[in-house]
């Protein structure tokens, strides 16, 4: 900390857009350096002389780094997001350096995105769109379907997970959910073993973190139990979908269709224009070119009320730090202003 006690901190992988909420959260209490490049093991250093370092998901926070930045004295990591996978956190513990998160930020910027993608993907917005940019007006080739009456798969009934089930529900969905963890009651949602609900609904969302016991679990063989021509979105981590099994059941017709806002191979290539890139990952290029599928760059979580809330959750996580109090699981409650 600084004379005044304040924390020091340096933010990695800043966007142009974070910079007015961090600093008006921030509001000069801490003494914060904004960078736009991302953690890796050759940035570390300029951590050096802080108490703390502020990441985004696609930030390396492995083992190594983590090392690194013990050996500049840094104690303490907070990431700007719910998901914490992309940080080590044993070796994180092995150098006593705490680590926070975000709790939860506008789960329905999530929700209603999810959902969006859904109603694109039902309509061939994309294709029509383009189609009418060329003055071609006519309706061949656009008919989607109705949501009312369908039945929606929610894996994961967390926050987002149950605001994702209540717009679907809203729009006349059948709900079915299923979560390992959470002991969740709504009286939106029928809970169902994971088996029942992969066989019987006809839009499967994911909701989950992303760990070691759920990497992959959406592979061969539960895409095998799905409806033919089921909707897949995955709006949480890109590494629930094992992608090569995905993209051949797209390719077969048993996906009909795919919305994705996150991607197994992700890091290093999302957040950045790659237009002028000569090498393009083959598997999310193969992926690009087929009609029934979205892919978007990790943009879920991007409203003016979402990013406020990370904003004021990262700054809390420093000012309980500062008092030597426990940051992780504690949850701002903030009026969002415009």
């Amino acid at each position: 900390m600084n004379q005044k006690g304040d924390m020091r901190a340096v933010v990695y992988s800043v966007k142009n857009f974070e910079k007015e909420f961090l600093a008006k959260a921030n509001q000069k209490k801490h003494d914060i350096t904004l960078i736009s490049n991302p953690l890796s093991l050759e940035t570390a250093i300029y951590a050096k002389g802080k108490d703390a370092v502020i990441v985004f998901t696609n930030d390396d926070v492995s083992a190594t780094v983590i090392e690194k930045l013990a050996e500049l004295g840094i104690k303490y990591i907070a990431t700007r997001s719910v998901g914490k996978d992309h940080i080590d956190e044993a070796a994180a513990l092995k150098h006593h350096i705490k680590v926070a998160n975000v709790p939860s930020y506008s789960p329905e910027a999530i929700a209603e995105f999810t959902v969006t993608l859904a109603l694109a993907l039902s309509r061939g917005l994309i294709q029509t769109v383009d189609q009418s940019r060329k003055f071609d007006f006519s309706l061949e080739n656009h008919i989607g379907f109705n949501f009312s009456g369908k039945t929606v798969g929610i894996i994961g009934l967390g926050k987002i997970g149950l605001a994702t089930a209540s717009i679907f529900k809203g729009m006349g969905c059948k709900i079915l959910g299923f979560d390992l963890s959470t002991p969740v009651k709504a009286s939106h949602v029928k809970r169902v073993g994971l088996e029942i609900l992969l066989k019987e609904s006809n839009i499967i969302s994911l909701h989950i973190p992303l760990t070691a016991q759920n990497r992959h679990l959406v592979n061969e063989q539960s895409i095998a139990m799905m409806k033919n021509g089921v909707m897949l979105l995955n709006t949480s981590r890109g590494g629930l979908l094992k992608t090569e099994d995905v993209l051949k059941s797209v390719q077969t017709g048993k996906i009909g269709y795919l919305g994705l806002d996150v991607y197994e191979n992700e890091k290093n290539l999302f957040f950045c224009n790659h237009q002028d890139g000569i090498k393009k990952d083959p598997l999310l290029e193969s992926l690009l070119q087929l009609p029934n599928v979205i892919i978007t760059p990790h943009q879920a979580f991007l409203t003016f009320e979402a990013i406020q809330e990370i904003a004021a959750q990262t700054i809390l996580s420093l000012d309980l730090w500062q008092k030597n109090k426990p940051a992780d699981k504690v949850e701002l409650k903030i009026l969002v202003e415009k």
